[in-house]
């Protein structure tokens, strides 16, 4: 047990890293989450310092979910009822709770995409390209990043579902049950988003803002 306590630890402390709120300091020497849209992700400091910054810190928030959730897990021994695609789980959600309540910046971090599909890749790739495809074919309609989010994370119960009871391949029933959770968290910390898709006044790639 304090073998899984250990880790679960670890991989929040991890998923807490501000990797905008990094970036964006030592760049510009701002705080990213008093600019743009306000939150401290990949897209906004897209947005605001560019294409390199921006892609740069998506690059390491994937990278924090797949390291804490490939790597991180393994460091399991304990001898406790649980299998290890349960730890898996486990150490996947402990890290992208650290994006999105970050220990190291008052616990308002990202929205945990990034992580996510870091933590996907990790688990199932297979479902993380299906959900990629749903992300840039909706962007490529839309231009709107934060329903194209939505809209991959909403896709990947559904995605699972097929995977498990139509094709017949393998989904642990946790990792099934959890794709419905995780497309609710996504939801949740894009409630800001879903008010301003609503309003209408949701920014779109390639458009101007209004002064």
């Amino acid at each position: 047990m304090v073998n899984l306590l250990a880790i679960l630890a670890t991989a929040y402390v991890i998923g807490s890293f501000p990797t905008s709120i990094v970036t964006s300091k030592l760049l510009r020497g701002i705080d990213i989450r008093q600019h743009g849209s306000g939150n401290a992700g990949g897209t906004n400091v897209f947005r605001v310092l560019g294409a390199g910054p921006g892609l740069f810190v998506m690059a390491v928030d994937i990278f924090k979910g797949f390291a804490a959730t490939f790597w991180i897990s393994r460091l399991w021994w304990s001898e406790m009822p649980i299998a290890f695609e349960g730890v898996q789980l486990l150490t996947g959600a402990a890290v992208i709770a650290g994006h999105i309540w970050t220990l190291f910046a008052g616990f308002r971090g990202g929205k945990g995409v990034g992580t996510a599909a870091g933590m996907l890749l990790a688990i199932y790739p297979v479902a993380l390209s299906i959900c990629l495809l749903v992300f840039a074919a909706v962007f490529a309609v839309s231009r709107i990043v934060s329903l194209s989010s939505m809209s991959a994370a909403m896709a990947l119960p559904v995605v699972l579902t097929l995977f498990k009871w139509v094709l017949g391949r393998p989904v642990a029933t946790a990792l099934y049950l959890f794709s419905f959770l995780a497309a609710g968290l996504i939801l949740f910390t894009h409630r800001s988003n879903i008010r301003r898709l609503l309003a209408g006044t949701e920014h779109r790639f390639g458009a101007k803002r209004r002064q």
